[in-house]
């Protein structure tokens, strides 16, 4: 059995499932579960409930080190990743040491920080932006500390600076909202960044469009995927000097330049996209490689047709429990069912209402559920019936807010 003194082991060497004081931000401040096959360990304040392994203030200081006694049963640093929601960016220091596998960090800042990075050991860093408005600049990682760094972020980019080496591949994830027909996001000036030669851009599929008018600024790219909902593909064309290009969860690729522009591509990959462009460019594959054999990997699979994006995208319960999303998309089911029938507003109203007090009882109504399950009230005021009048979306979120207790 695992011993439940104070931790004061050399580095690494408790690799056993247990339970442990740790001095986190005072002595014994908290205890530390490690669970078979387990390498992640997610910190942040209580409001985070259980999708926080260990609860601290946000603004507290915590002391890093006392992970250093800890590793995984093959003897490489535990925890491999951490998930951080909080002020003190003192993991920066911890990992010019003890190298992180990976860190996503959730700053709470409430004045604009300069972090320094520069010697530190870090495998791959996310930063998701989107508590407070303050700035953050991170002095990147030396390339001979860490060679193949890799950086996301993801939220408002434009609260974000960097100076110092690029890193190996950078991620982007701007914030955009659940409307496609709202107007196109348009990256801001992200400064040095734009020096990157592997990207990626990141958002979801039936999201408010991403304009790619923001490759301009990338002059250096051989890489690029991406992921979701973007506009303005025809600029693409540009960027000649691609040799790898990854479409994924792609649901308009009507403007997308032939595969011939890009006379330097050895790897392509469309995956999930949609299917009469998907189509287009299997023939278009194959006559390349009777021209030039792709070098690395190439393919054209999983082709979606029109509904399909709905359905799997359409609603917002994708990131809930299956327990939960099943129960909401049952009733979201009868919700639109009932509102195909409907024929005055009183009929409206019941519908959602019946809809509203279905999640008055279960548990795992948070503030993140309580907004989706109010986008879902705004999706089905869109949806078909035979009222002869529209349902506004004022009149839907009157009928949600008078029928929930959460």
């Amino acid at each position: 059995m695992p011993n439940h003194k104070q931790v004061r082991s050399p580095a690494g060497s408790i690799r056993e499932d247990g339970r442990y004081p740790i001095d986190l931000t005072g002595p014994h401040s908290h205890t530390l579960v490690i669970k078979p096959g387990v390498g992640s360990l997610s910190i942040g304040p209580s409001q985070l409930g259980n999708k926080a392994d260990l609860h601290v203030d946000p603004y507290a200081p915590i002391n890093w080190n006392v992970f250093d006694s800890f590793a995984t049963p093959a003897g490489s640093p535990w925890p491999r990743f951490l998930y951080y929601t909080g002020s003190d960016a003192g993991f920066f220091n911890w990992a010019k040491e003890r190298p992180i596998e990976e860190m996503t960090w959730v700053p709470i800042l409430s004045k604009d920080m300069v972090v320094d990075a520069s010697q530190s050991k870090l495998h791959s860093l996310h930063i998701e932006l989107d508590q407070f408005e303050s700035r953050l600049h991170l002095k990147l990682p030396k390339r001979q500390v860490s060679e193949y760094f890799r950086l996301s972020v993801a939220g408002d980019l434009s609260r974000f600076s960097v100076n110092g080496d690029m890193p190996y591949s950078l991620t982007l994830k701007p914030r955009t909202s659940r409307r496609k027909n709202h107007a196109p996001v348009l990256l801001p000036d992200l400064g040095e960044l734009h020096q990157v030669t592997s990207l990626t851009l990141r958002n979801e599929p039936l999201a408010q469009p991403v304009s790619l008018t923001c490759l301009e600024r990338f002059q250096n790219l051989t890489s690029l995927s991406l992921w979701g909902n973007f506009c303005d593909l025809e600029l693409l064309a540009r960027q000649t000097q691609l040799t790898n290009l990854e479409l994924r969860f792609m649901p308009d690729l009507g403007d997308l330049p032939p595969l011939n522009v890009w006379p330097l591509l050895d790897r392509f990959i469309a995956f999930n996209v949609e299917e009469i462009t998907g189509k287009r460019l299997r023939q278009q594959m194959k006559a390349r490689a009777n021209t030039r054999p792709w070098t690395g990997h190439a393919s054209v699979s999983q082709l979606r047709k029109p509904e399909w994006w709905t359905t799997e995208f359409g609603r917002p319960f994708s990131s809930w429990p299956k327990r939960l999303a099943k129960l909401a998309n049952e009733a979201y089911d009868v919700a639109q069912a009932a509102l195909a029938q409907a024929r005055s507003l009183a009929d409206a109203e019941a519908a959602f209402t019946a809809f509203t007090v279905r999640f008055n009882t279960l548990k795992g109504i948070e503030t993140i559920e309580r907004d989706d399950l109010g986008e879902a009230v705004w999706q089905l005021s869109q949806s078909d019936h035979q009222i002869g009048q529209p349902i506004t979306e004022e009149m839907a979120q009157r009928w949600f807010d008078a029928a929930r207790d959460y």
